[in-house]
């Protein structure tokens, strides 16, 4: 007969299994290759160091990173999408970006030693890769060319949030509904990854109601159809020329 001590014995093997089954997938060397820290490197170069990243898959709503705590691992999305937000003190939430195939989630704590300002949530089945703080510096002073690359990755998320900071200050509501739809509309869907509408007023800094009364608006005047899982754009050009006269 088991005792319990030998139970558990087993229970974390078992565990342990399932998380190694997981996190030792096949890491795709023409996927490292298209992101961005790694554009440079030859395929005999990435071949030599693809042995540093594990490979995972997170569901919908699992929380990746959580705002505050340190990371030791830097994540790349590659398959799927995450959403990047801070919750203020009173649980209002605002979602920086939609993070994508190729895009790092946590970049900036991995460089600075801090703790994460961000916290990243899945949107849907999402497959991660990661590497380790340390391996990740090695890599760094073996490879020159990746610093240069990581230079410019900060350089585009700096970017990224001052066009941000300008939407939010600067374009009215219907404008900043209107970009999103944009952004997000893939193969002529919007909302793709069940952006909700909810997710859609995090991102455009109103409310909930705020963003059904302009989507119902773009829908009278012609420029969208919606329906019951998506929104189909039907006039990009207006759209577009909606985003100009807003900024």
């Amino acid at each position: 007969m088991l005792i319990v001590s030998e139970i558990a014995i087993i229970l974390t093997y078992y565990e342990n299994l399932k998380h190694d089954l997981r996190t030792t997938m096949t890491i795709d060397v023409t996927f490292l290759k298209s992101i961005p820290y790694f554009t440079v490197m030859n395929t005999v170069e990435l071949e030599a160091i693809k042995s540093l990243f594990s490979e995972k898959m997170v569901q919908r709503g699992e929380v990746i990173i959580l705002e505050g705590n340190l990371s030791d691992t830097l994540f790349f999305v590659a398959a799927g999408a995450v959403k990047v937000f801070k919750t203020s003190a009173q649980g209002k939430e605002q979602i920086l970006s939609i993070a994508r195939p190729g895009e790092a989630l946590n970049d900036v704590p991995i460089f600075d030693g801090g703790a994460n300002p961000i916290s990243a949530q899945a949107l849907g089945s999402v497959i991660l890769y990661s590497i380790k703080k340390d391996k990740l510096q090695s890599l760094m002073q073996q490879y020159p060319k990746i610093a240069i690359n990581t230079s410019k990755v900060l350089a585009g998320r700096m970017r990224q949030l001052v066009a941000l900071v300008e939407d939010l200050s600067f374009r009215h509501v219907l404008g900043r509904v209107t970009k999103i739809l944009l952004e997000h509309a893939g193969d002529g869907t919007a909302a793709n990854d069940h952006l909700t509408q909810q997710e859609m007023a995090a991102m455009a800094g109103t409310a909930r109601e705020v963003v059904a009364r302009s989507l119902k608006l773009l829908e009278e005047q012609g420029h969208i159809r919606l329906e019951r899982h998506r929104i189909v754009i039907t006039d990009k050009k207006s759209l577009e020329e909606i985003v100009e006269d807003s900024g």
